[in-house]
């Protein structure tokens, strides 16, 4: 499935130097040099504060696994990894992930993006459970060979609230895997959480899910 992705620009910070010349007079009173500082304090009271770049699950706070997890780097841009539930239904915003693998065949992801306010925060949170609560029922229009159970497991308190769905699929050839999304918001900044492996709904960790669902909203800020 195609994924509509919008990667974001790092922009490099570079740093201004102020050559500052000697004063032929200084402010009555002050001493030398404790104009410049008056004025460079005065400036940064005044610039705007950057905002803190959301942050992310640690591989520990994840749901427990016999071989542990290993987390790669932040990254920039929608994960593939999410591509057969949301590949085809994520508005085009500037998204950061971070992938999670153990050492069998269990995998995670989470990705996260900062829309422009609150508002549209909660719309396009809104619009991912949307997409994740339809996708049992797109894949199996779009793939035969799959029978797909999409399952709601329910809100958790948390800031705006995080929302915990499951999925299962079952190819005619006889593999089986379950998924479990989450989906929460922090004002306007919005995570998404993926966790996958071979099994069904009964081989799924969900109230440890939940606990790193919660986790992952709780931790942005």
């Amino acid at each position: 499935m195609p994924v509509r992705t919008r990667v974001a620009a790092l922009a490099a910070l570079t740093a201004t130097a102020l050559a500052v010349g000697a004063a032929a007079t200084t402010q009555a009173g002050a001493a030398p040099g404790e104009t410049v500082q008056k004025n460079a304090a005065a400036k940064g009271a005044s610039a705007p504060k950057k905002a803190a770049a959301p942050r992310f699950l640690a591989a520990s706070e994840l749901p427990p696994h016999p071989t542990g997890w290993t987390a790669g780097p932040v990254t920039d841009g929608f994960p593939e990894q999410l591509a057969y539930c949301l590949g085809e239904g994520v508005p085009a915003y500037d998204y950061r992930h971070r992938l999670f693998h153990t050492e069998l065949d269990t995998s995670a992801v989470q990705v996260t993006v900062v829309t422009g306010s609150a508002a549209k925060g909660k719309a396009l949170a809104d619009r991912l459970n949307k997409v994740i609560r339809a996708c049992a029922a797109r894949l199996e229009q779009r793939y035969p060979e799959i029978e797909a159970e999409g399952r709601f497991f329910g809100t958790l308190p948390v800031e705006e609230g995080a929302t915990v769905h499951g999925l299962h699929t079952e190819t005619s050839y006889g593999a089986t895997d379950v998924n479990l999304l989450s989906v929460g918001r922090d004002g306007r900044t919005v995570t998404v959480v993926g966790w996958g492996q071979m099994g069904d709904f009964d081989d799924a960790p969900l109230a440890a899910f939940k606990k790193t669902a919660k986790k992952a909203v709780t931790k942005l800020y």
